[in-house]
Parts: structure tokens; sequence; C-alpha cells
């Protein structure tokens, strides 16, 4: 049994996302950031640098009790572990499905996010910052839809490549920038909404 701790944020749908594709039981932790639970030291255990998600698998490497924060990790952990073709054994397969992970949680997302703070949660708008980080966010969906122009996912078949950018598109390019610039990304896009875990997976749970 897998505890997902997390909150209806991007990487935070990003593990439930997983979860639920990977056919893995999971019970859902809720970790309400709004109320800064994620500063709880209890939470601090399983997350160090107060951000969700994080997992505790109690069914670990060698029936090992482990605890695991950190999107990217997840997503890699969770696929290994469910071994249904998400995160591929091939090595030259996985060197794909990797490059696309880390651009996905180390490059998109954390820049999506700075968008998300100007354009949206910022106190005082500041032009500069939000023509700025428009600008960034534009030119990464262009490279995903450039790519996906002569590919039908990031890195072969569906994988966790495509499972850790889905959740930034979708709250940014499509409820935000929109996609109609973006042809082959809303393609992309809207087959991964339609699958059942997607559609559980983005559940309001609070």
């Amino acid at each position: 049994m897998i505890d997902l701790y997390t909150w209806m944020t991007d990487n935070g749908y990003k593990s439930r996302h997983m979860l639920e594709e990977s056919g893995l039981e999971y019970t859902l932790k809720p970790v309400n950031i709004r109320e800064r639970e994620q500063f709880e030291p209890d939470y601090l255990k399983l997350s160090p640098g107060h951000k969700i998600p994080a997992i505790v698998d109690h069914d670990g490497p060698g029936g090992e009790t482990i605890s695991l924060c950190e999107s990217g990790a997840i997503l890699r952990y969770v696929g290994e572990k469910a071994d249904n073709g998400l995160y591929p054994t091939d090595p030259l397969k996985r060197v794909k499905v990797d490059q696309w992970l880390f651009y996905g949680s180390a490059t998109y997302t954390t820049l999506a996010q700075q968008y998300a703070y100007f354009w949206v949660r910022a106190p005082e708008p500041i032009e500069e910052a939000k023509s700025y980080y428009d600008g960034v966010l534009r030119d990464m969906m262009s490279t995903l839809d450039r790519h996906l122009g002569d590919n039908e996912y990031f890195a072969g078949d569906y994988s966790i490549a495509d499972i850790s950018i889905y959740a930034d598109t979708h709250l940014h390019g499509v409820e935000r920038i929109g996609l109609d610039e973006y042809s082959n990304l809303k393609r992309w896009h809207d087959v991964i909404e339609a699958r059942p875990a997607v559609q559980t997976a983005w559940t309001p749970f609070a």
C-alpha cells in the first residue's frame, strides 16, 4: 500500500495521475498547502523541502517501508514498481523517457510555476515579469508542439514522460494561454485528458 501526500497543484496532480495509471493500491492523504500543512513537523520528515507530493510505500524494496519526495523521483519509482510499461525496462527507451521526464519536471514545471506566480498569485502586477514568463511559457509550448509534430507521445509509447508534462499543459496551456496555436500539443493533451486515470486523478478532493 502506498500513501500519497498531495494537493491540487501541478506536481500534486502528476503524482496522483501516475498512481492511477499504475494500478497500484494507494491511499490519498491531502496536504492542504493553503493551511500550510506542508510545514507540519511530521510532514517535513517525508519532504524536508516542505513541498508536495510525497509518498510512503509500506511495501518498498526488500519489504521495507520507504518515503520519497520530488515528483520526478516519484514517477520513476512508481513506474518501476508497477512494471506496466510506463517506465520501460529497455535501456535505450529509458534514455528518451528520462530526457522528457526531466524536461517536464525540472524545466517546464519550474518555469510554468513562475508564470503562474506573476500572472495569478502575485499581490501586485509586475508587467515586465508577466511579459517575460508569458514568452518563456509560449516558447516551451512551441518546443513541445514541434516535437509532437513527428511523435505521438514524447518518448515513444505513452510513459511517465507524458505524465510529467501533462499537468502544466492543462493548467496553463488549456486554462490560461490556450492551445489554438499549438495543434500538435492540443491533440496530445486531448488524448491524455480522455484517459480514465486522468479523469479520476483530476477529481477535486477538498
